[in-house]
């Protein structure tokens, strides 16, 4: 008998939300989120504790809970290899790619690549991809999950519980920016870890162990007979019932179709470096850190944190298959339609089934509180960064004159529109990949994020890679990856009862086998172009790669790359004093009490900003142009727009200050050269714990993947 949500199921849920969105708020009311910096980087003031956190439940969405564990009812342990590969890779994103980021003074990871690269191409490309890759595989996929969830429970319509999700998702992103996120994902970690424990326990002491688990999951079948004979189906055929022989392993056999193991490792793990460590979801929270220290202690953290989903999610999808074979396993088509609307399969309500069915009161509610949990917080990382990239690196990049306040509207407006977009995009969504929600995600990631990977790796790593090289690979392995997303959408797989005509290309050519081909394409591209091209120039790679880290001392700077740090910021500083003797004019006095606005020319009262790419400093803006004042001396009269009742309602919703109107954002959110190497800066101690956790995680991933493997 299928459970129902209760009294007290509802009890918990709306506690959950009011603790939650109390939260926010708070952190929103005390939060400086009238600022760029403050907005989207967090006024760079956050602890390892709350940056690992919100890694841990910005990766682990409503999909996670829907696709990882009906993956592990569908095909059994291979699914949680994702979540050991990720232990290891981000570590690689702590130790090589933050440190690089933060030297290079990066905010935005398409703003890095121009950094690097120079020119604008690349960065409109990876903006825009991003951007696709956000909507299409992150947006749409945590919306149809999270509304599977309630649908499930409370029998509402899909796209009424997709509405009042993201409605208040929405809400408190638009309004409270990265703090509000990085602190109800901290709670929301409390919430969704201890819910998925308690439920695991449970379900573990059900079918009596783990390890009475792995004996009764082989032999989890539908009974045929039964579901013919209680339903009046048209079609008698069935297929794909039985488990795989090799269900319990990780990495398998070469031709196999969920996970050959030499297209894992050489195909989904480079695509897996994008997700890890060049996603603006993910780098934008360790962007947020107060030093390296931080960053790295968040990384360690989140790797730990990562151990947990091959037990507290893809274990109990498989345990939901013990239980409910008739359900979670469906015989054919028209059998799936019937269960849980979709022809593809309903291997997806396997976490759901489970939990209102084998919980007892109160609990639900608490699991429902989890789901929600999950979803908020990976839907709210996805609105922040992705309003980040489009306002910072395309908005800003098409409109120069923007200021402050308008970017911070700007950015909340397009989540909005990202909103209608993962909506509509919902349907399309449901019926891919056999009714396995993750598998989806990790196929369209695999054919779109492989040059991504070369690009940054090579940029990252190797110093002759120019501009010319990074843009031709990326526009070869682009059109590669775009035509065999089409075709995979255009040769869609038949239902398993309908005979497979797909090309051989298609239904033989496994997309990590294809995504590994593009990797090494699109990198073996860039470096014969680079070759053939004249070097990067010296100020593209003087502080964008990690040998600009490693040997970050001034000498080897300066002899490496002709670069004097010190000059660099004594030049600064010089700069400072400049403005503050000028006067004359037309020219305000300026002094202590007044901010000044860095701007490159004035003229017919058009202000003219520097792009974000070529600003390395704030002072910096200052030196080929002029100065104008932001707020003048006290006493000084200032003339001010008239502003309408909508407007100013507009302006506090989203934390506007009246004080930043007319700001510019161009030097707002980027260090001085000070700033920047005192946040690089370990103490011995520190650095000798945190290479000690760094041993113990990898030892770790490294012996799971071998014990489950085996």
């Amino acid at each position: 008998m299928k459970g129902s949500m209760e009294a007290a199921d509802i009890s918990v849920v709306a506690l959950y939300f009011v603790t939650v969105m109390g939260i926010g708020f708070f952190a929103m009311w005390r939060s400086n989120r009238s600022t760029v910096s403050g907005y989207f980087l967090a006024g760079r003031s956050m602890t390892w504790i709350a940056i690992g956190a919100s890694l841990f439940v910005s990766n682990i969405g409503s999909e996670h809970f829907i696709g990882l564990a009906g993956s592990g009812a569908a095909s059994g342990l291979a699914v949680a290899a994702w979540e050991l590969n990720a232990l290891l890779l981000l570590q690689l994103l702590g130790w090589v790619f933050v440190p690089v980021y933060i030297r290079s003074q990066s905010c935005t990871m398409p703003e890095y690549l121009s950094k690097r690269y120079g020119g604008k191409r690349i960065k409109v490309y990876f903006a825009v991809l991003s951007l696709v890759l956000y909507i299409f595989t992150k947006i749409s996929v945590n919306l149809y999950a999270g509304a599977l969830f309630i649908q499930e429970s409370f029998g509402w319509n899909l796209y009424l519980s997709i509405i009042l999700l993201i409605g208040m998702t929405a809400l408190l992103t638009i309004s409270g920016g990265l703090v509000a996120v990085i602190y109800t994902d901290t709670v929301q970690a409390v919430f969704m870890i201890v819910g998925a424990v308690i439920l695991m326990t449970v379900s573990l002491v059900k079918v009596g162990g783990f390890e009475e688990l792995k004996h009764k999951y082989m032999l989890a079948t539908p009974n045929v007979t039964e579901i013919l004979l209680t339903n009046n189906f048209t079609n008698t055929n069935f297929c794909h019932i039985y488990p795989k022989p090799d269900s319990l392993k990780l990495l398998r056999k070469s031709s196999d179709e969920d996970i050959p193991w030499p297209g894992f490792l050489l195909g989904q793990t480079p695509s897996s470096v994008w997700y890890w460590c060049a996603d603006q979801v993910i780098v934008q929270r360790v962007l947020a850190a107060k030093n390296i220290a931080h960053a790295k202690g968040a990384t360690l953290m989140a790797g730990f944190l990562k151990i947990l989903p091959m037990f507290i999610i893809v274990v109990p999808g498989m345990i939901s298959r013990v239980l409910f074979p008739n359900e979670v396993v469906c015989i054919n088509p028209e059998h799936c339609m019937a269960v849980c609307g979709s022809r593809a399969g309903c291997s997806n309500i396997a976490y759901p089934h489970l939990v209102m069915n084998i919980l007892p009161v109160g609990l639900r509610g608490l699991m429902m509180s989890v789901m929600i949990a999950a979803l908020m917080s990976d839907l709210d990382s996805i609105f922040n960064s992705a309003s980040t990239i489009f306002t910072l690196d395309i908005y800003k990049y098409l409109r120069k004159t923007a200021s402050s306040q308008e970017l911070m509207i700007v950015g909340r407006v397009f989540v909005v529109f990202m909103v209608g977009i993962s909506i509509a995009w919902v349907p399309i969504v449901v019926e891919m990949q056999g009714g396995e929600t993750y598998l989806y995600i990790q196929e369209v990631a695999g054919y779109l994020t492989p040059p991504v990977a070369a690009l940054f790796l090579l940029g990252v790593f190797w110093k002759r890679c120019n501009e010319h090289g990074a843009f031709c690979g990326a526009m070869i392995g682009s059109i590669l990856g775009v035509t065999r997303l089409i075709l995979a959408f255009v040769y869609h797989e038949p239902d398993c009862d309908q005979p497979d005509n797909r090309p051989n290309f298609i239904k033989n050519f496994h997309y990590m086998y294809f995504a590994t081909c593009l990797f090494w394409v699109t990198g073996a591209s860039a470096v014969v172009v680079s070759l053939l091209t004249e070097p990067p120039k010296k100020e593209h790679i003087w502080t964008t790669t990690v040998w600009a880290y490693w040997c970050k001392n001034e000498r080897n700077l300066k002899t490496d790359y002709g670069v004097d740090v010190q000059n660099h910021a004594d030049r600064v500083e010089n700069d400072k004093h400049l403005i503050q003797r000028r006067n004359g004019n037309g020219k305000y006095p300026v002094d202590d009490q007044v901010e000044v606005s860095l701007l490159v020319t004035v003229s017919g009262g058009v202000v003219d900003t520097p792009d974000q790419s070529d600003v390395d400093t704030a002072m910096e803006c200052f030196l080929d142009g002029e100065t104008t004042l932001v707020n003048p001396p006290h006493g000084s009269k200032v003339e001010k727009k008239s502003t309408t009742s909508c407007w100013k309602c507009a302006i506090w919703f989203c934390g506007c200050s009246s004080e930043n109107v007319g700001r510019d954002a161009a030097c707002s959110y980027h260090l001085d050269e000070a700033e920047c190497l005192q946040m690089l800066k370990e103490t011995r101690k520190i650095k000798w714990i945190l290479n000690i956790g760094l041993l113990v995680i990898c030892s770790i991933g490294i012996f799971m993947f071998i014990y489950f493997s085996l």
